[in-house]
């Protein structure tokens, strides 16, 4: 790391190489990100500013976000008049600017001595280590957004209530898988985008999907949620209506049997068991882009599976025999999926800290898999193997209108 040194007097010259180097990586699209920390300015609470690049429709932005001990605020301004913003933060209000590129970090930092360091260093690897100051995750929603305190996430200063600490996060992490898939299947191009959410509870996700895609994204959004008990449907139906959100309705039903004209998204998070199943097969069915489901239970492959030899020893102990069931019945709708014509992945939605149910799939429709014979011949290998008789998403398939051939015929 190289640093130079310098006077009060030099701050000045310091400061413009600083913002000289800013502009030359937004020139060569290098910029990674940004934060001003160290505050000392009037604001009470305020700890740091991260600023990251966006593309809205206005043209190339800078997002900054304002954190603070239990909210966060977030101002969009285009890219002339953030660098602007910067620069007179750093001037009257922190006393450290990191500005990390594809290639080097740059900090700019006034000590208490007055004295200006500029510091430049190669970046390690395809991204730098995190500083101390910008470890935590980005947020894809702001804390003051009407819906949250609304459902009683945050209070009426758009503060975070402790207790809803853990949904917060998975609120986050939800927007952000969705955020990538949304990209993936181009559907963040399209301007109207219709959403259905089975087992929507309380909304959380549902109000947060539809903030996002019109908010963030500038979509038109019809965003639907299906849940089986009236009183959460009336609760949440009353809190959009009082919100004034004409994209987002609440519908009584179940996978089973309600059936929407049309879904680009299809959203069924912890559907018990088969009810997994049903969601999967209506998204194919209704050529939605993007699958998101979040099992629960695997009550269905269990009973039907029989513990190869060589397998016995371990999966004697039922802890281990329904950890193998869960892997096997996740696996058969994974390959299902890809043989109807679904690029899928299967990860961590959450960690076990916020939700002992940390599953997702997700699959984004792309072309029909030119390997279906193959796929369909590894299911049926694999069925063979633990000698399972049926599988529920299997059977919806080929009772269904997909075009679905056995191995072979």
């Amino acid at each position: 790391m190289i640093e130079t040194k310098t006077d009060q007097q030099e701050m000045p010259k310091q400061s413009g190489l600083f913002f000289s180097l800013l502009e030359d990586c937004l020139r060569k699209n290098t910029f990674v990100k940004l934060v001003l920390g160290k505050h000392h300015g009037q604001e009470a609470g305020l700890e740091r500013i991260s600023v990251r690049r966006l593309t809205l429709k206005d043209g190339e932005s800078f997002s900054f976000l304002y954190r603070y001990p239990t909210r966060d605020i977030t101002k969009n301004l285009l890219i002339p008049a953030g660098i602007a913003t910067i620069r007179d933060l750093f001037s009257t209000s922190f006393n450290n600017v990191h500005l990390q590129t594809v290639t080097e970090d740059i900090q700019l930092s006034v000590n208490k001595k007055g004295r200006c360091n500029l510091q430049r260093g190669k970046t390690k690897g395809k991204s730098a280590a995190p500083q101390e100051h910008d470890r935590e995750k980005e947020r894809f929603l702001d804390l003051a957004t009407p819906f949250l305190m609304e459902l009683g996430i945050t209070n009426a200063q758009h503060q975070l209530i402790p207790s809803m600490s853990r949904k917060w996060k998975q609120i986050n992490k939800f927007i952000e898988v969705l955020d990538h898939a949304l990209v993936a299947s181009g559907l963040n191009e399209k301007e109207q985008v219709r959403v259905v959410d089975f087992g929507s509870g309380k909304g959380y996700l549902t109000f947060a999907m539809e903030e996002y895609l019109r908010v963030n994204l500038g979509l038109k959004p019809k965003v639907t949620g299906v849940e089986l008990r009236g009183d959460l449907i009336s609760l949440c139906a009353k809190a959009a209506q009082k919100l004034k959100l004409a994209g987002l309705s609440f519908a009584q039903g179940d996978i089973r049997s309600y059936t929407p004209e049309s879904i680009d998204i299809m959203i069924a998070l912890h559907a018990c068991d088969m009810a997994t199943d049903y969601a999967i097969h209506l998204g194919i069915r209704s050529q939605a882009a993007i699958i998101m489901c979040a099992p629960c239970c695997h009550k269905q492959i269990r009973p039907q599976m029989q513990s190869p030899e060589l397998l016995r020893p371990m999966l004697k102990h039922g802890i281990h025999l329904g950890q193998e069931a869960e892997m096997v019945t996740d696996s058969l709708r994974s390959l299902l999926l890809e043989a109807s014509g679904y690029e899928t992945k299967i990860f961590e939605f959450v960690s076990l800290e916020h939700t002992s149910k940390n599953k997702m799939i997700l699959g984004v429709k792309g072309v029909f898999s030119a390997k279906q014979e193959e796929l369909l011949a590894q299911i049926s290998k694999i069925k063979d193997f633990y000698g399972i008789q049926e599988h529920c998403l299997e059977s919806l398939l080929r009772g269904g209108e997909i075009k679905w051939r056995k191995p072979g015929g």
